[in-house]
Protein backbone atom coordinates (compact mmCIF):
# COMPACT_ATOMS: atom_id res chain seq x y z
CA UNK A 1 0.00 0.00 0.00
CA UNK A 2 1.61 3.70 -0.85
CA UNK A 3 1.82 5.84 1.70
CA UNK A 4 -0.38 8.79 1.78
CA UNK A 5 1.14 12.27 1.83
CA UNK A 6 -0.61 14.54 3.13
CA UNK A 7 0.54 18.77 2.73
CA UNK A 8 1.78 20.96 6.57
CA UNK A 9 -0.03 22.97 7.23
CA UNK A 10 1.09 26.87 7.79
CA UNK A 11 0.10 29.74 9.15
CA UNK A 12 1.32 32.88 10.90
CA UNK A 13 0.48 36.21 12.65
CA UNK A 14 2.99 39.02 13.04
CA UNK A 15 2.74 40.74 16.61
CA UNK A 16 4.10 43.64 18.54
CA UNK A 17 5.80 41.73 21.23
CA UNK A 18 9.46 40.19 21.39
CA UNK A 19 9.80 36.64 20.81
CA UNK A 20 10.25 36.17 24.59
CA UNK A 21 6.46 37.41 25.68
CA UNK A 22 5.31 35.70 22.95
CA UNK A 23 6.44 32.38 24.07
CA UNK A 24 5.51 33.12 27.61
CA UNK A 25 2.07 34.12 26.71
CA UNK A 26 1.53 31.32 24.21
CA UNK A 27 3.35 28.73 26.94
CA UNK A 28 1.66 30.38 30.32
CA UNK A 29 -1.82 31.95 29.46
CA UNK A 30 -3.00 29.32 26.69
CA UNK A 31 -6.93 30.00 28.31
CA UNK A 32 -6.58 33.48 26.89
CA UNK A 33 -6.20 32.61 23.18
CA UNK A 34 -7.31 28.44 22.98
CA UNK A 35 -9.89 28.05 20.55
CA UNK A 36 -13.24 27.31 23.19
CA UNK A 37 -14.53 25.16 20.17
CA UNK A 38 -11.30 23.14 20.47
CA UNK A 39 -12.40 20.89 23.23
CA UNK A 40 -11.79 17.52 24.48
CA UNK A 41 -13.05 17.19 28.16
CA UNK A 42 -16.86 16.32 27.89
CA UNK A 43 -17.62 18.81 30.94
CA UNK A 44 -17.08 22.61 31.02
CA UNK A 45 -13.14 23.42 30.84
CA UNK A 46 -11.52 25.24 33.12
CA UNK A 47 -7.96 25.11 32.74
CA UNK A 48 -5.18 24.27 30.19
CA UNK A 49 -1.42 24.00 31.04
CA UNK A 50 1.92 23.10 29.62
CA UNK A 51 4.36 21.48 31.40
CA UNK A 52 7.34 23.35 30.83
CA UNK A 53 10.15 21.41 30.01
CA UNK A 54 11.05 18.04 26.87
CA UNK A 55 8.45 15.25 27.78
CA UNK A 56 5.84 17.50 29.45
CA UNK A 57 2.33 17.31 28.95
CA UNK A 58 -0.39 19.65 27.56
CA UNK A 59 -3.69 19.35 28.67
CA UNK A 60 -6.82 20.50 29.95
CA UNK A 61 -9.05 19.79 32.82
CA UNK A 62 -12.94 19.96 33.43
CA UNK A 63 -15.26 21.74 36.46
CA UNK A 64 -14.92 17.60 37.48
CA UNK A 65 -11.06 17.49 37.41
CA UNK A 66 -11.08 15.40 34.51
CA UNK A 67 -8.26 15.80 32.79
CA UNK A 68 -7.28 14.98 29.09
CA UNK A 69 -3.90 14.92 27.41
CA UNK A 70 -3.30 17.16 24.04
CA UNK A 71 0.18 15.70 23.67
CA UNK A 72 3.81 15.81 24.65
CA UNK A 73 6.56 18.66 24.45
CA UNK A 74 9.11 17.76 21.64
CA UNK A 75 11.02 20.56 22.40
CA UNK A 76 11.11 23.70 24.46
CA UNK A 77 13.18 26.36 23.48
CA UNK A 78 11.69 29.58 24.86
CA UNK A 79 11.41 32.78 23.28
CA UNK A 80 12.52 30.66 20.01
CA UNK A 81 10.29 27.25 19.41
CA UNK A 82 8.11 24.75 21.15
CA UNK A 83 7.43 21.60 19.41
CA UNK A 84 4.74 18.86 20.46
CA UNK A 85 2.59 16.21 19.18
CA UNK A 86 -1.26 16.54 18.54
CA UNK A 87 -3.22 13.87 20.24
CA UNK A 88 -6.92 13.99 18.03
CA UNK A 89 -7.97 11.70 15.77
CA UNK A 90 -10.20 12.33 12.53
CA UNK A 91 -13.32 12.75 14.81
CA UNK A 92 -11.86 14.99 16.50
CA UNK A 93 -11.44 12.42 20.12
CA UNK A 94 -7.99 12.47 22.17
CA UNK A 95 -6.07 9.73 21.05
CA UNK A 96 -4.41 8.15 24.14
CA UNK A 97 -0.95 8.29 23.20
CA UNK A 98 1.63 9.62 20.38
CA UNK A 99 1.66 6.54 17.74
CA UNK A 100 -0.55 8.70 15.69
CA UNK A 101 -0.23 11.78 16.64
CA UNK A 102 0.83 14.96 14.36
CA UNK A 103 3.13 17.41 15.89
CA UNK A 104 2.48 21.11 16.25
CA UNK A 105 5.72 23.38 15.48
CA UNK A 106 5.62 27.02 16.75
CA UNK A 107 8.11 29.50 16.09
CA UNK A 108 8.68 33.11 16.96
CA UNK A 109 10.79 34.86 14.73
CA UNK A 110 12.54 37.83 15.83
CA UNK A 111 11.54 40.68 12.99
CA UNK A 112 13.20 43.69 14.70
CA UNK A 113 11.43 46.82 16.11
CA UNK A 114 9.48 44.62 18.76
CA UNK A 115 7.75 42.54 16.51
CA UNK A 116 7.56 38.53 16.27
CA UNK A 117 6.61 36.62 13.65
CA UNK A 118 4.44 33.45 15.07
CA UNK A 119 4.61 30.73 13.16
CA UNK A 120 2.46 27.94 13.50
CA UNK A 121 2.44 24.27 11.56
CA UNK A 122 0.66 21.37 11.86
CA UNK A 123 3.10 18.40 10.51
CA UNK A 124 2.82 14.82 9.85
CA UNK A 125 -0.46 14.32 9.26
CA UNK A 126 -0.24 11.23 7.64
CA UNK A 127 0.16 9.65 11.12
CA UNK A 128 -3.57 10.02 11.66
CA UNK A 129 -4.51 7.55 9.36
CA UNK A 130 -7.25 7.15 7.05
CA UNK A 131 -9.08 10.23 8.79
CA UNK A 132 -5.54 12.31 7.75
CA UNK A 133 -7.11 14.06 4.97
CA UNK A 134 -10.05 15.40 6.84
CA UNK A 135 -8.11 16.53 9.30
CA UNK A 136 -5.81 18.56 6.27
CA UNK A 137 -8.90 20.11 5.49
CA UNK A 138 -10.11 21.07 8.24
CA UNK A 139 -7.25 22.82 9.53
CA UNK A 140 -6.39 24.43 5.97
CA UNK A 141 -7.83 27.38 6.11
CA UNK A 142 -6.88 31.20 5.56
CA UNK A 143 -3.93 32.45 7.40
CA UNK A 144 -3.68 33.05 10.57
CA UNK A 145 -6.42 30.98 11.52
CA UNK A 146 -8.59 31.24 14.56
CA UNK A 147 -5.53 30.23 17.00
CA UNK A 148 -3.19 32.57 15.89
CA UNK A 149 -5.98 34.97 15.40
CA UNK A 150 -7.31 34.49 19.20
CA UNK A 151 -3.45 34.75 20.39
CA UNK A 152 -2.31 38.11 18.39
CA UNK A 153 -5.53 40.23 20.31
CA UNK A 154 -3.13 39.51 23.54
CA UNK A 155 -0.25 41.72 21.81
Amino acid sequence: MPVQTIPDVRKSVTVAATPEHCFRVFTERPMNWWPPSHVLVREERVGLRFEPEVGGLYYEWDVSGNRVDWGRIKEWRPGRRIVMTWRVDASWQSIPDDERASDIEVDFVDEGDGRTRIELAHVRLHRHGEGAERIFQALDGPSPGETLERLARLF
